[in-house]
């Protein structure tokens, strides 16, 4: 039987505001969530017992309990007698690098899953476990550019979202997003936040989304870089290249990415920083509108 497959598209935060830690201990964001046309490859073969192998540039990296397994299983929890059976992981993004990569893992099963039941699997029932499962989950679903606030189970849909490339550069270290959040040590949220404008409307126009993103940061940058000073070298490297538009880290880092007006102003520059650092992971992508 073939399998069936999908990608579990890298998740970029343009903006990620910390708006303050919550009772509850997580803490209140809002970002804006945009995904690459790039990412790990993820495959379903009906029939087999439940199992995940992988493959890939960044298998070895993998260590622990598996987003997937347990979206599989959660998804049997909810809906007793769906089919599933080996999933096949291609680990192309790296691990703990601030690309949502294994919410993105577990999002792309959820959908395999859903495929491979139609009907067993409604909507509702998807959103829940996404949002017990990891915070991250949630967008990832859908893996369209969204709005994303609360602890990051609030997804609203980002209309008009520009084509533009993008430059994703990684350092090679790893720092898990719990020590870059304890490293930024947010204030109580002694409110609830004021209600948001509502997710934007770019228009595809690509300065809109420049003056929307440049004020609004990322909050986690300057304690992620902190902990991993190599950060500071990647922002620096992608500003020192031509006509980046915005520099930024994505997420808890370390990945940090360059905005470009076309796909091909990324692949150009992508070309000449993997000449100057080789031993970095160096990618050249657009955006999914």
């Amino acid at each position: 039987m073939i399998p069936l497959r999908d990608i579990a598209r890298a998740k970029l935060n343009l903006t990620l505001e910390v708006l303050g830690r919550r009772s509850d201990g997580y803490h209140e964001l809002r970002s804006l969530v945009a995904f690459a046309v790039l990412g790990d490859e993820i495959e379903l073969e009906l029939g087999a017992p439940l199992d995940l192998a992988t493959q890939g540039r960044f298998a070895d990296k993998l260590s622990g309990d598996n987003l997937i397994i347990r979206a599989a299983e959660a998804a049997f929890a909810a809906a007793p007698g769906v089919k599933f059976g080996r999933f096949r992981l291609i680990k192309q993004l790296p691990v703990a690098a601030g690309l949502g990569g294994g919410s993105a893992d577990a999002a792309a099963a959820l959908r395999l899953i859903a495929r491979a039941n139609p009907g067993a699997l409604s909507e509702a029932a998807m959103a829940s476990i996404a949002a017990r499962l990891g915070s991250d989950i949630t967008v990832c679903l859908a893996s369209r550019p969204a709005l994303m606030t609360g602890r990051g189970e609030s997804v609203e849909p980002v209309q008009g979202l520009p084509a533009c490339g993008v430059l994703l550069a990684n350092p090679g270290v790893q720092r898990p997003a719990a020590a870059v959040y304890a490293e930024l040590r947010a204030d109580d949220l002694r409110a609830s936040p004021l209600v948001a404008q509502g997710a934007p409307d770019f228009h595809g126009d690509f300065e809109q989304l420049i003056a929307y993103a440049l004020p609004r940061l990322n909050d986690l940058e300057a304690p992620a870089a902190r902990l991993v000073p190599e950060i500071r070298e990647v922002l620096a490297a992608l500003l020192a290249l031509d006509a980046p538009h915005l520099v930024r880290l994505s997420g808890s880092g370390p990945t940090c990415f360059a905005l470009f007006a076309s796909e091909e102003d990324a692949k150009r520059e992508a070309d000449r920083l993997t000449g100057e650092f080789p031993n970095w992971w160096i990618e050249a992508s657009s955006l999914d509108s």
